[in-house]
């Protein structure tokens, strides 16, 4: 009666380790106790063998999945299905889905449990179960000897699948997760374990406070924006990009205020040095910084030209020069033969002279196709009437004509609109009330201590931060 049973679809389950298969049956065999599946799944995902051999040792379960055939074949015996069920250890395991026949395992030899399909009312033997599957091994060229291997199975193992029929349902899985709930409850989680709770004066508890990634948990003072005010205003007012307010100063008390610094120390040479540097940094961002400055692009080394005047204006512009040259940047320096120069103008020309810069004294011998960048160091604090001799009025107009961006450093304070339009102006210590123009300011940390500034009245705070030249947004 085992040829019966041939064609119907069945699921056995072979215990936890080996799991289950499901598949068609193609052959019974009494004789050694095995039933072979044809197109056999293994826990649900198709095997890469088209055949699978079980023995009875094996088998823990076994239902029939066919129910329309094994129906028709259990009709012309017994008029109507039955439960289906095998006998593991002298247990009756009973299938509670659908009808099926009978089928239980008996043993003539300890240790074996024989497979037997019987009719109804056959009795039931017991049998233990053990893992065994049998796969086919493929022989290259029809040769006899030691089965061959495919390259994939030789690196990546026997788990390759190429027979699958139905691709992954990403969507269908993806829609199984409950990403807000799972999200909520780790909210949930910490928001317990890591915060306080908070109560409120009547009792009741309220939702704990969450935080996000940026966000400081210690409690803080709020932030006071003006950090820096003085006796006198300047009349104008700037503010970082962090929002501190920085106010202007007139003119003669930013004077006592370097005067201040040079009788603790800060003298001029000092003060020169650091307005160099930081005004050369400056100078290098605005000239492409690591793009531009690279030791695989020194045919095209940007060109700089400094205008400078005989004063401490001049000076500062000469400083900026000299490290500018040592950065590899060419640089034409423009000073006017005066006869009468201040003592740090000499010096710091003495120090340029040491570097690869040029130094002109005639408009004339400026470039006449544009250059990357023009410095203006020609105005004076002091004296304004410079601005009306010749060799200014000629160095302005070669600027503006030459269509390249200025950066003006420590401007001069007046009314009407400077001869030359600086697309940058660098301010130092605290800024001037410059003149309303489409400059754009920055701020330069020349390093006057804190206490200096209290010695002439103004309460100040470091608006700096991490830097040392900062922008300033018109507040």
């Amino acid at each position: 009666m085992a040829t019966d049973w041939l064609g119907s679809v069945v699921s056995i389950n072979c215990g936890q380790t080996l799991g289950i298969y499901q598949g068609e049956v193609i052959s019974v065999d009494h004789a050694s106790q095995t039933i072979s599946l044809r197109r056999p799944y293994h826990n649900g995902v198709r095997c890469p063998v088209p055949e699978v051999t079980f023995s009875a040792m094996d088998i823990k379960e076994l239902k029939f999945l066919d129910i329309q055939h094994t129906a028709n074949k259990l009709g012309s015996v017994q008029g109507a299905a039955t439960e289906a069920s095998i006998t593991t250890s002298g247990r009756l395991a009973n299938s509670n889905r659908v009808p099926k026949p009978e089928v239980t395992g008996s043993s003539s030899q300890p240790g074996a449990a024989p497979i037997t399909i019987l009719r109804r009312g056959a009795p039931a033997g017991s049998s233990n179960s053990r893992a065994t599957t049998q796969k086919k091994n493929s022989v290259k060229n029809g040769g006899a000897g030691w089965p061959m291997r495919p390259k994939d199975d030789e690196c990546f193992g026997d788990g390759t699948d190429e027979d699958l029929d139905t691709d992954f349902d990403f969507e269908g899985n993806l829609a199984l997760f409950d990403k807000a709930a799972v999200f909520s409850k780790i909210d949930g989680t910490n928001s317990h374990a890591n915060r306080p709770q908070q109560h409120s004066t009547h009792g009741t508890q309220h939702k704990p406070l969450t935080y996000r990634h940026d966000e400081n948990i210690l409690e803080v003072k709020p932030v006071t924006y003006r950090q820096i005010t003085g006796p006198q205003h300047g009349g104008k007012e700037y503010c970082t990009d962090s929002g501190l307010v920085v106010p202007s100063i007139p003119y003669e008390l930013h004077k006592r205020l370097l005067a201040a610094a040079e009788r603790w120390g800060l003298s001029v040479e000092r003060r020169l040095e650091t307005i160099g540097v930081c005004s050369c940094q400056m100078a290098l961002t605005l000239l492409g910084g690591p793009n531009r400055l690279t030791p695989k692009n020194t045919h095209q080394r940007p060109t700089v030209v400094i205008l400078c005047g005989p004063h401490i204006q001049g000076a500062q512009g000469i400083s900026c020069g000299r490290h500018l040259a040592n950065h590899e940047v060419e640089v034409i320096l423009f000073l006017s033969n005066f006869l009468k120069m201040q003592e740090s103008v000499t010096s710091e020309v003495n120090l340029y002279s040491r570097t690869s810069g040029k130094q002109v004294a005639s408009v004339k011998d400026l470039p006449s196709s544009p250059v990357d960048l023009v410095i203006n160091c020609l105005d004076c604090h002091e004296n304004r009437l410079l601005r009306e001799q010749s060799w200014y009025q000629s160095a302005a107009d070669w600027a503006n004509s030459n269509r390249a961006p200025v950066l003006s450093i420590d401007p001069a304070v007046v009314e009407q609109c400077h001869n030359i339009e600086a697309k940058w102006t660098l301010c130092l210590g605290l800024p001037l009330p410059l003149a309303e123009s489409e400059s754009r300011v920055y701020l330069c940390d020349i390093g006057i201590p804190k206490r200096v500034f209290q010695e002439v009245g103004i309460s100040y705070r470091s608006p700096f931060g991490c830097k040392f030249v900062i922008p300033l947004h018109s507040a």
